[in-house]
């Protein structure tokens, strides 16, 4: 008999992350779109030797603009993929309506490959073809990756990428409303922008469960080369119309 002491410590049951999984894309994105070009933007119009109410004029413009555009296109993007998926499946069903037998030998097929064979093989393939609905979604998930619990909504894609590129806009506009400094208020967006960027790598990393000051920093230094090259790009488009 195994000692209590000898037995493997028992690996704690860990949660998914449920029903936000689909849409983690649409969260990271919006957030560090609206942190990453919002600063970039003020640090270009900065380098240009924009004034205050200039600066500000064109922060809060282009958040707001950045995120209309960013919710639209995240709206036609996700509704996109799913009309191309609902229409996958209405033609999955008219296959199996009238060709039942091709599509099952594709389930061969596919298992098959999996390393499935022999008598294994016969009962799988019986088991998920054994009526209609059953095929249909076994051939969603196995033929084209359709999986009903990743689906989703255009419009909880909208909301969630529009509201989160304003959000991550913040660090950037924010420094303008309180000072008349455009250095101090650069200086200001770039750490607050900076806090962010490594916030939200970090915090990442609870559902992606990775290292959190690497994902921290790699989303810090890709920002940081991006405002350097917005910078001096103002500089120098500056220095050419004057």
């Amino acid at each position: 008999m195994v000692q209590s002491d000898q037995l493997p410590e028992a690996v704690p049951y860990e949660p998914h992350v449920g029903e936000s999984r689909p849409y983690m894309r649409d969260i990271i994105l919006g957030v560090n779109d609206g942190l990453v070009s919002i600063f970039l933007l003020v640090a270009g119009v900065v380098g240009g030797g924009l004034g205050r109410d200039d600066i500000l004029l064109a922060t809060i413009a282009g958040a707001i603009a950045g995120a209309i555009s960013m919710a639209a296109g995240e709206y036609l993007a996700t509704r996109s993929q799913e009309e191309v998926f609902d229409r996958e499946i209405a033609l999955e069903q008219t296959h199996i309506a009238h060709h039942r037998n091709a599509e099952v030998d594709q389930l061969y097929a596919m298992f098959l490959d999996m390393g499935v064979a022999d008598e294994d093989l016969e009962a799988v393939v019986s088991a998920f073809s054994k009526d209609d609905e059953v095929l249909l979604n076994s051939m969603k998930v196995l033929e084209f990756g359709i999986i009903d619990a990743e689906r989703r909504s255009p419009y909880t894609a909208m909301w969630l990428s529009g509201l989160l590129f304003l959000a991550g806009s913040l660090p950037s506009v924010l420094p303008f409303l309180f000072t008349d400094s455009t250095s101090l208020g650069l200086t200001l967006a770039a750490i607050l922008t900076a806090t962010g960027l490594f916030a939200v790598g970090a915090v990442k990393t609870i559902v992606t469960n990775t290292n959190p000051v690497k994902s921290g920093l790699e989303n810090l230094v890709i920002a940081g080369i991006g405002g350097v090259l917005a910078f001096f790009i103002g500089r120098l488009v500056d220095g050419v119309i004057v």
